[in-house]
This record gives structure tokens, C-alpha cells and sequence, in this order.
């Protein structure tokens, strides 16, 4: 049986101070809730203290991007190896802003992705259409595409890893959200590209979320479908409260 998996991506918020008052407040509001992993995808610069405040509850503590070199001169950058000294479990890679403001492509995903993987993280891999895409009547075909190409020379055995996150991209931080027909079939779509790449045996054993504003008020519906596999949550991943809704709401 696959996880659902319900995590926040913080992207640029949450100071560490911050960081530490919040998890105090949302581990016991989700104490007990084991049918979801609960993870926090928190800014470098919060790990230490989001690994710390965390110690002893149900959350999981994950990182918002990594490089895909061991070590270097790459200003600026963190590796692996960093990530995974500090306590870190989990690591986003491939998310829609990340591709737009930061000019990451699938052949740079796909180097972060299994360079993460080698050092022993978790990966949440995100993948998803543009507007006009959409449109066009071409998702089908961009999703497949992404998944094949992040995931080239990625194993079966390191799936168990990997965690694919659906953004549409039209819907990542416009309050639009894809229906949860439509959410479900493409999710569906992805799980089909990874039967064709493993087998169908680890597509089904693979977590698929949805990652396109999913909030405490459409998350039930979203989470009922049976090929969306948790939400990787923005903006209601940074109130403690709206988190806690989702979390239940997959545990229902």
C-alpha cells in the first residue's frame, strides 16, 4: 500500500524563531495522526531548528531544493551530503518556481534528483503544466514526457524513494485549483508513464500528490480520489490550523 504523504512547502517564509513556535503548536494538534506522513519543507536556513523542534513528533523535516554536485564552486548552493548531516529526510526538487524564476530544466532535475536519492534523501519530485498546455490539450503528453525524463536512470529500487507531486503550474499560487476529476486523471496519467518505466507493481507502490493550492477547504475532495496519493501544500501549509485540517482530512 502506497502513503499519503500531506507536505508544506514554506518556500520564503518563516524565520527560524518562527520556525520553532510553529511546530510547537502544530505537533500536537496532529499528534496521533498516523494513517499520512507529515512533512515541513522548511528554507535552508530553518532546517536545524525545524529538525530540533521536531524531535519526538510525528513531522518530518524536509529541504526546498539541493544541488546536484557533491561539493564545489558553486556559491551559494547546498548539497546532499549537507542536507543530510543536519537531520534533513526529505527534499523538493523540480518545483514550478523553481523552473520559472531559476531556470531549472528536467536534465537538471533529473541531476538533483538522483543525487539526492544517492545520498540517502527522500525526494519530491514536482512535474506539471503550463496554462497554455492545459489549454492546448496537451498535459497528458508534457506530464509523461517530465516524469520519463526526471526520472532517467533513476531505479526501481530507488523509487521507493520518490514522491511525485502534479502542479499544474496555472494553479501554484493563484488560488486556482484544479478539479479533483481533474487532479485524479492526471495523477492517473503520471502512474501510467511510471508503470511504463518500472512496472506496474512499483507505479501503484508510488506516492503521487497533488500540488496545486490545495487547502483545508477542497483537500477531502482532492484526497478521496483514488489516484491522488496526499497534497504538497503552499500557503496553507504556513498556518497551523489549515495545516491540521488537511492532515485530518487525510486521515478521515
Amino acid at each position: 500500500m502506497r502513503r499519503t504523504v500531506i507536505a508544506g512547502n514554506w518556500k520564503m517564509n518563516m524565520t527560524p524563531s518562527q520556525t520553532k513556535a510553529f511546530i510547537t503548536e502544530l505537533a500536537p494538534m496532529v499528534a496521533g495522526m498516523d494513517k499520512c506522513d507529515i512533512v515541513l519543507c522548511v528554507p535552508y536556513v530553518d532546517i536545524a531548528t525545524a529538525v530540533e523542534a521536531a524531535k519526538g513528533t510525528n513531522i518530518k523535516i524536509g529541504a526546498e531544493n539541493v544541488h546536484f554536485a557533491e561539493s564545489g564552486a558553486y556559491t551559494g548552493e547546498i548539497s546532499a551530503a549537507m542536507l543530510k548531516e543536519i537531520g534533513t529526510e526529505y527534499v523538493v526538487i523540480g518545483h514550478s518556481e523553481r523552473r520559472q524564476y531559476f531556470g531549472e530544466t528536467d536534465t537538471t532535475v533529473n541531476l538533483r534528483t538522483k543525487a539526492a536519492l544517492a545520498a540517502g534523501l527522500k525526494v519530491i519530485l514536482c512535474l506539471g503544466e503550463v496554462k497554455d498546455e492545459r489549454l492546448n490539450g496537451i498535459t497528458n503528453e508534457i506530464v509523461r514526457m517530465q516524469t520519463k525524463l526526471d526520472l532517467l536512470g533513476v531505479s526501481a529500487e530507488e523509487m521507493k524513494n520518490v514522491i511525485i507531486a502534479y502542479e499544474p503550474v496555472w494553479a501554484i499560487g493563484t488560488g486556482l485549483t484544479a478539479t479533483p476529476e481533474q487532479a485524479d486523471e492526471t495523477c492517473g496519467v503520471i502512474r501510467g508513464a511510471l508503470c511504463e518505466l518500472y512496472g506496474c507493481e512499483v507505479a501503484e507502490a508510488t506516492t503521487v500528490q497533488y500540488g496545486g493550492s490545495m487547502n483545508d477547504a477542497n483537500a477531502a475532495e482532492l484526497l478521496a480520489k483514488v489516484n491522488v496519493d496526499g497534497g504538497l501544500i503552499g500557503g496553507a501549509s504556513l498556518k497551523t490550523d489549515k495545516f491540521t485540517a488537511i492532515v485530518k482530512a487525510a486521515n478521515a
